[in-house]
């Protein structure tokens, strides 16, 4: 008897979620450096070296940017901080 997630599983849209690269992976596929991203992505160098290291999110436009050097499109990639956000003024009351 079929499982009500079978459905779910086979959904193509589940599937492309499973299989999000970040960029830092992509790079990684692909042999790119961040030096060679941002040429090619026509971004500054500093940001890309953020994004890819996960410290920075990017607008929609730079997403489109570099997406555009992988072939794909910006929801074909994983976005978004690697880095834990930390409190700023310490742990609470002491």
């Amino acid at each position: 008897m079929p499982h009500k997630w079978d459905k779910l599983a086979a959904c193509p849209t589940v599937k492309a979620m499973e299989t999000l690269k970040t960029v830092d992976e992509l790079c990684v596929e692909h042999k790119i450096d961040v030096k060679s991203l941002a040429e090619r992505s026509g971004l500054d160098e500093t940001r890309v070296l953020a994004i890819v290291l996960g410290r920075w999110t990017p607008s929609p436009p730079e997403r489109d940017k570099i997406a555009g050097v992988f072939g794909l499109t910006r929801d074909q990639i994983a976005w978004g901080h690697k880095t834990p956000i930390q409190h700023i003024y310490g742990h609470g009351p002491g």
